[in-house]
């Protein structure tokens, strides 16, 4: 069913925000850290765990799918709200954080390809030449 994959997005929403505001307090800032691309990380690797495991029907594969992809936008949204400029004036720890989230997604972007090989793809077939369109000539004359 669908409200699995939003229950599994829940789940991990809520992994992520405890996690992000857990990295905030140990990085001294008052605010969370990631918790949005921690979720998104969670919510990837559960339902790599899951169909592996043959335990993602495909109601609750297409509520995933979905979520995730609303995801993308959420993160957009959030980021435009945060203001850069203070966070940058406020210490090296925005610039750390953001290069730290990037390694780290980049990190985990490879390990995923690398365990799930996932299926080739299908070898293709000749393709299907068609023969030249000739169109009708008319003479200059009207066809008399």
């Amino acid at each position: 069913m669908v409200i699995y994959g939003v229950a599994l997005l829940a789940i991990c929403t809520l992994a992520g925000v405890i996690l992000g505001d857990l990295l905030g307090v140990l990085l001294g800032v008052k605010s969370n850290v990631g918790g949005v691309g921690i979720a998104m990380i969670l919510l990837i690797c559960a339902r790599l765990y899951m169909q592996k495991r043959g335990g993602m029907s495909e109601g609750c594969e297409m509520g995933v799918g979905f979520w995730g992809a609303m995801y993308i936008p959420v993160v957009v949204a959030m980021a435009a709200q945060q203001n850069v400029v203070t966070a940058l004036k406020g210490g090296p720890i925005a610039v750390i954080a953001a290069i730290g989230s990037v390694v780290i997604c980049a990190c985990t972007i490879a390990l995923i390809s690398r365990t799930n090989k996932g299926e080739p793809l299908p070898e293709e077939d000749e393709p299907v030449t068609q023969p030249p369109v000739i169109a009708p000539t008319v003479s200059p004359a009207g066809g008399r």
